[in-house]
């Protein structure tokens, strides 16, 4: 049986330097809708659609690819503030005026460059598996996640490692959801370019971080992640709670980068709150 995600059909809305963004728009009309921005070497079809379905129950999803990214045309930005921008443009091209916007990974820093960027459009901010970056005695990822990031293709083994730990639940509920993103990606083969996948890393390596600016985000933001993350070691998210003014962290004890996928209903619930 098809989700409500994986039913959602493909639409394009030009940008203004003459781009197209390929992007998908589902769920219940609750007047704010709630824009997602993907992980490092992710597309649309990489977001599990148990959660996009959980989020889609109270109100409208909007999934999107950056510019050259997948099914998106233009230039694949090779800085952190290109892919705000991008992001931004995206936004305004759908005429939205004021957007919830949730990013995971390296779509957490894009969503932070988004607020950042143009604060009269995002109303709260949810910051999943992330961090602000140039935080101050971050621990670094290991050398296996390191040499799994140059993998041509990643198979489900490097998935686990990089999002889940080695506990035999959080196995289960990883392989899980990979067969849940097989409804998808089984048809559309959906991936990042090459060129584009080493402009995000680019971006990433060269990016002197929003750490110091966390103050300026006055809007209610919500920080979560696993506390076994080992591509972006949780101590950013508590880091972030020390910095921000408004914001509330939820920690999952058993969990790694890809918690959001791991603890569905948990956080789904915990989003539904935090936008109501």
């Amino acid at each position: 049986m098809f989700s409500q995600s994986d039913q959602a059909e493909d639409r394009y809305v030009d940008g203004p330097l003459g781009e197209r963004f390929h992007y998908r728009r589902f769920g219940t009309d609750s007047g704010v809708p709630l824009v997602l921005c993907m992980r490092l070497r992710g597309t649309v079809d990489h977001w599990d659609p148990a959660l996009l379905d959980d989020l889609a129950a109270e109100r409208e999803v909007i999934v999107f690819d950056n510019r050259g990214t997948s099914l998106s045309s233009g230039t694949a930005p090779t800085t952190v503030d290109g892919l705000a921008e991008g992001g931004i443009a995206f936004i305004r091209a759908l005429g939205l005026e004021r957007v919830d916007v949730l990013g995971w990974s390296l779509g957490g820093i894009v969503a932070q460059g988004i607020t950042f960027g143009a604060p009269e459009l995002v109303r709260r901010l949810i910051v999943a598996g992330s961090t602000p970056a140039g935080v101050p005695d971050q621990p670094n990822p290991s050398a296996k996640v390191g040499e799994i990031l140059t993998h041509a293709v990643n198979d489900d083994e490097d998935y686990l490692h990089l999002f889940f730990p080695e506990t035999e639940g959080a196995r289960a509920a990883g392989l899980a959801s990979l067969r849940r993103l097989d409804v998808r990606l089984s048809q559309s083969r959906a991936a990042v370019q090459d060129d584009t996948y080493r402009g995000q890393l680019t971006a990433i390596g060269a990016f002197a971080g929003y750490y110091d600016r966390l103050a300026e985000l006055t809007l209610p933001v919500l920080v979560a992640n696993g506390a076994h993350d080992v591509m972006i070691n949780s101590y950013a998210t508590y880091a972030m709670s020390q910095k921000l003014p408004d914001a509330k962290v939820v920690l999952y004890s058993d969990a790694g980068h890809g918690f959001l996928f791991q603890h569905v209903d948990d956080f789904a619930h915990e989003v539904d709150r935090f936008l109501r």
